[in-house]
């Protein structure tokens, strides 16, 4: 079939054989390879769920008013950032926006034939060109793990229809220096798509004010930049699929109606308890602390096995470098000695070869018997 060749195989499809051999201990694998939550969402979202009376009509494509002032308080008081919520449009998790933005973008009357993305990322930024018949141009990262936009040759960039940047980033954890990257956008006229699904989980916080200001790339202005964030991270809701975009005024509202013709809704009593989820902010704060836990546990047995793991600037993944480089023998050697299994770098891409990314979202007794095991090895 044509066009069937742009469709890779899913990546973690490619661990079948890693995790029957990490399954061989008592106990069974223990699966870091995912950055799938499993800790309980806040009891007000899941009352809200099953309390809306929101089931029988359809819901708004572009949000609830509840869901969407919801979502603009969060940027004020998380984030230090005013919108208002009529620029806030719902998505059904922010995968589905990721994989067909680029689309929408040629629709918007957007010119060029090229998606850049960071050159060691989340699989659906190159995914969202395919099958929007773009072409996919990855930007190399800086020692630093930021994007070298000098290393963009200018042809590239006059064929950009938009750039991808995730801060803090999959799988790196590496924070974008958000106001640079808005600039370049800018003086371009290039749309700049800024994916902050982990922004609750920055590491280094400042004691006072928002929490997380000058971690949104809206605190450098909204003009040409599309701004994604999340809940299935923030409150552990991906089974809800619910997020939410922002930023630019007239570029949202192309995307809200284009989504309203596709028929992209999120369900009324998931946006009901979307709204109470983000209304609360103790339960964020209680994630952050299981995660720190975690990251800095495994951090201590993989460095336990002469590993350099050190914790990341932000989200909830190490980013290990494999010994010679070998992520593959790595991830086999920890599936067959510890029953552990982690994704091989270069799902994110070939520049991320010679890495492998572990997960802290494991619940803390998986992690008690993956440091039994280490203990013997």
């Amino acid at each position: 079939m044509r066009g069937a060749a742009a469709l890779e195989a899913y990546p973690y499809d490619r661990l079948v054989r890693l995790r029957a051999v990490a399954n061989q201990h008592a106990g069974g694998c223990v699966d870091l390879s995912l950055g799938d939550p499993c800790d309980p969402p806040p009891p007000a979202a899941v009352a809200a769920l099953g309390g809306s009376g929101a089931e029988a009509a359809y819901p708004r494509s572009v949000g609830t008013p509840a869901f969407r002032a919801a979502a603009a308080d969060w940027l004020a008081r998380r984030c230090g950032a005013e919108v208002a919520a009529d620029d806030v449009a719902a998505c059904v998790g922010t995968k589905e926006l990721v994989a067909t933005l680029p689309r929408l973008l040629q629709l918007q009357g957007q010119e060029g034939d090229t998606v850049l993305f960071p050159a060691v990322a989340y699989p659906t930024y190159a995914m969202g060109a395919a099958l929007a018949g773009l072409r996919a141009l990855a930007v190399p990262l800086a020692a630093d793990g930021q994007l070298d936009l000098a290393a963009i040759n200018p042809s590239d960039a006059d064929r950009a229809i938009c750039l991808w940047v995730n801060s803090p980033a999959n799988p790196t954890g590496a924070l974008a220096d958000l106001g640079a990257v808005a600039a370049w956008g800018r003086q371009r006229g290039v749309v700049v798509c800024s994916d902050e699904c982990y922004v609750e989980f920055v590491w280094d916080r400042p004691p006072q004010g928002p929490p997380l200001r000058g971690h949104t790339i809206l605190a450098h202005g909204a003009e040409g930049v599309v701004c994604l964030h999340s809940l299935s991270k923030r409150s552990n809701f991906a089974g809800m699929r619910a997020g939410f975009y922002t930023g630019d005024a007239e570029l949202v509202g192309f995307l809200a109606q284009a989504r309203r013709h596709l028929g992209l809704m999120v369900p009324g009593p998931v946006q009901a308890a979307a709204a109470a989820a983000l209304n609360d902010d103790a339960h964020v704060e209680a994630q952050r602390r299981r995660y720190r836990r975690r990251l800095e546990l495994l951090s201590s047995l993989l460095e336990g096995l002469g590993l350099r793991a050190p914790l990341p600037a932000g989200a909830f993944y190490l980013w290990v470098a494999a010994p010679d480089g070998d992520a593959w023998a790595l991830a086999e050697r920890l599936a067959a000695e510890a029953g552990m299994l982690v994704s091989p770098g270069e799902f994110y891409g070939t520049a991320g070869a010679g890495h492998i990314r572990v997960s802290a979202t494991a619940p803390e007794d998986r992690l008690a018997l993956l440091a039994d095991r280490l203990a013997t090895v």
